[in-house]
């Protein structure tokens, strides 16, 4: 299976081949203001062999921040922060996206000091972990229309702060339960104005940040991840009927816009709907498919060579395996995430992971 490893035109920029590093949250921000550390560079210099990297989320602002320790790009500090991450990178020869995630009604004053903010005043079931150990989500302040417009306004901020930091571009995260995720959703967005009811209103967020970020930094710099009827974070999509008319509303609304990308965490039992949004989408489309167990690296590489899409995303196989690339191309073998090392702490499971070179000695 070559054609994943044939390199790839994206955005203006030559990628090495057709394998995405996918936005894994890693809560490991400890530097000055929620800055990443220069630990951070060096995760993501070591894998630099990925043709694309997209960062961990990233918030736009004080209240978009959802969880412990997670890395802004609001502030003069972080923009700096990043262009460390960045510059080191670059060196390697990689390319890196930083995602600009707002986690809306995901979050808890505990974190911010701040009412985390939503489409409607609805509190999302279950639990975030703080500082302080588990807490119940809390109601959302509802957005209003001035406040919506001036959220808009931070993630067009957010974009050129990226692009300031050096970043290639961004992606817009719009899946898992987030603050555009809970626009698109029925269950987390019972306004009835605008910005709500109808799936071309309930879009309409998504739409207006797209625009005003391409208008922000250009629609090449510009990828929109998107996660059709997934459940995380207490998002209802389960009538497939109403799910596919929003997503087909949403793509037919983007599409025009020529942004560099579409990216796609799979959700069981979409790949039809999958398929078609693909087939309606103009540029590069990213897929980070749903395979109904542990990814086993080298089944998924088919995607790419039979057109599913074009470029393929792999999270937790990324992150333990910095050489991935070369791993995937060779078959294996390939080291195995460790879970209880996924958010916080130092190197281990972040920096440590060895490359095949590594392993042989």
């Amino acid at each position: 299976m070559s054609k994943a490893f044939e390199p790839y035109e994206l955005g203006g920029k030559r990628l090495a081949n057709h394998l995405v590093m996918a936005p894994m949250t890693r809560s490991r921000a400890y530097g000055p203001g929620q800055s990443p550390m220069p630990l951070t560079a060096d995760y993501y210099t070591q894998r630099a062999s990925a043709g694309l990297i997209v960062t961990e989320g990233v918030q736009p602002s004080r209240v978009g921040q959802g969880y412990p320790d997670t890395p802004g790009i609001h502030t003069t500090e972080q923009v700096a922060a990043w262009r460390q991450v960045t510059g080191a990178v670059h060196a390697q020869g990689g390319v890196i996206y930083l995602q600009i995630m707002h986690t809306g009604r995901v979050g808890h004053p505990a974190l911010t000091g701040l009412q985390p903010v939503g489409p409607s005043a609805v509190a999302a079931a279950g639990q975030v972990y703080t500082h302080e150990g588990p807490q119940d989500f809390v109601t959302p302040h509802e957005l209003t229309d001035a406040e919506v417009h001036a959220t808009i306004a931070d993630y067009a901020t957010a974009a050129r702060n990226a692009v300031e930091a050096g970043f290639d571009g961004v992606e817009l995260h719009g899946a898992n339960g987030y603050l555009i995720h809970q626009f698109l959703a029925p269950n987390s967005n019972r306004r009835t104005d605008a910005w709500g009811g109808s799936p071309e209103n309930r879009i309409r967020f998504a739409v207006e940040t797209t625009k005003a970020v391409v208008q922000a930094i250009g629609a090449d710099r510009v990828g929109f991840r998107l996660s059709p009827g997934n459940p995380f974070n207490d998002i209802d999509e389960s009538d497939t009927a109403v799910t596919e008319a929003t997503y087909t509303a949403l793509v037919e609304a983007l599409a025009p816009l020529n942004l560099a990308y579409l990216h796609q965490m799979e959700a069981p039992g979409v790949r039809d709907l999958t398929l078609r949004l693909r087939k309606a989408w103009p540029t590069t489309y990213v897929l980070n498919p749903f395979t109904g167990q542990a990814p086993t690296g080298p089944a998924e590489l088919e995607l790419v060579e039979n057109g599913t899409t074009d470029l393929l995303a792999y999270g937790t196989l990324f992150l333990a395996n910095p050489d991935l690339p070369a791993r995937l191309a060779q078959g294996g073998p390939f080291n195995t995430p460790d879970p209880t090392t996924f958010y916080g702490g130092g190197e281990k499971g972040f920096t440590d992971y060895p490359t095949l070179d590594e392993a042989r000695g």
